[in-house]
């Protein structure tokens, strides 16, 4: 009990050193969450039924890949405004490809995320090599991959997509077996425990300050308090989502690539800097040009997960509100405009909390016109926090 008294304790006192010294990290957009859903729950109480939550999971999936990708183009403190074009892009030519000329799909989505690599490669060529402004290269992208996203498309311009192909499968299978979303709360939990462990063992060899095993065992307690709760939401409609499944292991496994690998540390040493980063030995030409690579492929998969939830690809694909809900997201989780802070996480947080905005407006019969003063509103609280945020690393040595 004393040791369980300690940990708590000093989680608190974590938390307050945490907000006087600017390293808010994801405590602003989870508590975002927790009032968005509340609020929501009061005013429909359908809000946080099975039904909704569960379509929720998968409305994040495909907007949530492509801010993924704009996490990465963040870090280094850049930006892609091309990546709704490219999405939409890469749909058409999955669409063209598969349904008017008949390719086998998985060799039509392979050449779709392809197409979406090298348009990233392209650009960050431009960005890195020749050395114009990412805003320009990519507005350019915007214009030139929509136009050419409507001349793949053709006269038709609505290609219809079969909900039992494999495109269509990618949002709309579920594993209605209990144990798989149970399975995946288990493993999740126990995979925190590790990154957790792994990370005192390695603070304590080095002689630097380490969690004690009961802070990890709460932390890792509230993690699969979490897991399993949502676990038993989704079995109480139809199960674990095929496209939050995917989402998820992205997520988790691009976000190892930052903290655990080199090509990561030097991600985030770019964002610092690029002169710096030059000086310490990093190819940042390499590394510019690979991340907006990374940001093309991210923005071809998300136009799959969106063209596979409404079966269809049309010449509005990839266009309207979804480049700025992909970099909205990005923000809003927790990705610093300034470069260097940020994790992949940001990206499922702040959509998250985008489509939960949605989810309750539209229960609430609400016109959208609301919902995109009220998501600008948000938007703008993230850009403010992040500023402060930095300003109090700064006066605390810690920028």
């Amino acid at each position: 009990m004393n040791g369980l008294r300690r940990a708590l304790g000093g989680g608190a006192e974590a938390v307050g050193r945490r907000l006087t010294t600017g390293e808010l990290g994801a405590l602003p957009v989870v508590a975002a969450v927790l009032v968005i859903w509340t609020v929501f729950q009061i005013l429909n109480g359908n809000f946080l039924s099975p039904r909704n939550l569960s379509n929720l999971s998968v409305d994040i999936v495909g907007a949530g890949m492509i801010a993924v990708g704009i996490v990465f183009v963040l870090l280094i403190g850049e930006i892609d405004l091309s990546v709704g074009s490219v999405s939409g892009l890469a749909a058409a030519l999955f669409a063209v490809l598969n349904v008017r000329q008949g390719m086998a799909a998985w060799l039509a989505v392979v050449a779709a995320v392809l197409c979406g690599a090298a348009i990233g490669a392209v650009q960050g060529y431009f960005v890195a090599r020749v050395g114009a402004p990412a805003f320009v290269v990519t507005l350019a992208g915007l214009l030139g991959w929509n136009g050419l996203m409507l001349y793949v498309l053709g006269s038709i311009g609505t290609i219809n997509l079969d909900e039992e192909s494999l495109l269509g499968e990618l949002t709309g299978y579920y594993f209605h077996q209990v144990a798989a979303a149970y399975g995946l709360a288990a493993v999740g939990s126990v995979v925190c425990f590790l990154a957790y462990y792994g990370d005192r063992r390695r603070r304590r060899a080095a002689g630097l300050p380490y969690r004690p095993l009961t802070e990890i065992a709460v932390r890792t307690g509230g993690v699969a308090l979490v897991a399993f709760l949502a676990a038993h939401v989704l079995n109480r409609f139809q199960g674990l989502p095929l496209a939050l499944l995917a989402f998820l292991v992205v997520v988790a496994g691009l976000d190892l690539v930052l903290r655990r690998t080199r090509y990561g540390r030097e991600v985030y040493a770019l964002g610092g800097g690029l002169e710096p980063a030059r000086r310490a030995g990093i190819d940042v030409v390499r590394v510019r040009v690979s991340v907006f690579m990374l940001s093309g492929t991210m923005a071809a998969i998300g136009g799959l997960f969106l063209a596979s939830r409404i079966t269809s690809v049309s010449q509005t694909s990839g266009s309207g509100l979804l480049l700025m809900n992909a970099i909205a997201a990005a923000v809003i989780g927790g990705t610093s405009l300034f470069g260097g802070r940020g994790t992949t996480w940001s990206a499922l947080l702040g959509m998250l909390v985008i489509q939960s905005i949605a989810s309750g407006m539209s229960l609430l019969g609400i016109q959208p016109a609301v919902q995109f003063m009220v998501t600008g509103g948000v938007l703008l609280a993230a850009v403010v926090i992040d500023t402060v945020a930095r300003r109090t690393r700064r006066e605390h040595g810690r920028a």
